[in-house]
């Protein structure tokens, strides 16, 4: 059982180091299903967990060039303060409330993980800012433009991390490709840096709350960060669209066994 959790630790840290989302989807499960960890006290760790390894993998992405400072203050003002009025709601909240809901977002990561792939016209802009042929759109005013999409974008997937304990990278890359046009490998650096600051929230919120395995979140977390510099190592390797796919597949089969163990 300990083999299997060190796995899934090193899983979740792979997973984050390559699409800069997930984390938190697989080390809830983990700690729950393996660890055999009380719900909230899954969600206070899997927090604190994705918060000290999103932040060594941002710091790895910010040193080799992949992380826009600015885009992450600007989303994660907005999404602290949204985490802290989560973390709020989730102390409270029935255990089964947190788990279906965490189920849910699962299946909305699986959703846009699966879909076709449309070409955005986002590309177009951001070849052109890399010097390619068009207009060059700047991204202060790119954020200016959307600064009320960014402000609830952000605010919501902080109430989702402090409530159930998801990062939201999976909801936070995208968005910062389309709405401050930046490419997707610095999407990927700077939403670990957000969801660093998010899942820092979450932890600190919990802590004297819910009660925290020190010992077992320092091993865990351990493996998980060696894993998400492997991670960052390996995303050039691969297809980001074949990663996703896979990791869609398998956030479907996760989520159904979450709602059919603890909600139905």
């Amino acid at each position: 059982m300990i083999i299997l959790a060190m796995l899934a630790g090193a899983a979740t840290g792979i997973v984050l180091g390559l699409l800069g989302s997930g984390g938190s989807i697989i080390a809830v499960p983990a700690l729950l299903y393996l660890l055999h960890v009380e719900p909230k006290q899954a969600i206070a760790m899997s927090l604190g967990i994705v918060a000290i390894t999103a932040t060594i993998a941002a710091w790895d992405n910010w040193r080799r060039g992949n992380v826009d400072v600015r885009v992450a203050a600007v989303f994660g003002m907005f999404g602290v303060v949204g985490t802290f009025g989560g973390t709020r709601l989730g102390v409270h909240a029935p255990v089964v409330l947190q788990l279906g809901l965490f189920a849910l977002v699962m299946l909305a990561a699986a959703w846009r993980m699966l879909k076709t792939k449309k070409q955005p016209a986002v590309q177009a802009t951001q070849l052109a800012g890399a010097g390619g042929p068009g207009i060059y759109i700047d991204e202060n005013e790119n954020i200016k433009a959307h600064l009320g999409q960014i402000a609830l974008l952000g605010i919501g997937v902080g109430v989702l991390t402090g409530l159930v304990g998801v990062g939201g990278g999976f909801l936070i890359v995208p968005a910062l490709v389309l709405l401050s046009g930046i490419p997707m490998k610095t999407a990927v650096g700077t939403s670990l840096a957000i969801v660093a600051a998010n899942s820092s929230t979450g932890f600190a919120g919990y802590l004297g709350v819910v009660p925290v395995d020190w010992e077992m979140m320092a091993s865990f977390t351990t493996v998980t960060v060696v894993g998400s510099f492997a991670g960052t190592r390996l995303a050039h390797r691969f297809s980001q669209e074949t990663l996703k796919r896979s990791f869609g597949v398998f956030l479907v089969f996760v989520a159904t066994y979450i709602l059919l163990k603890s909600v139905l």
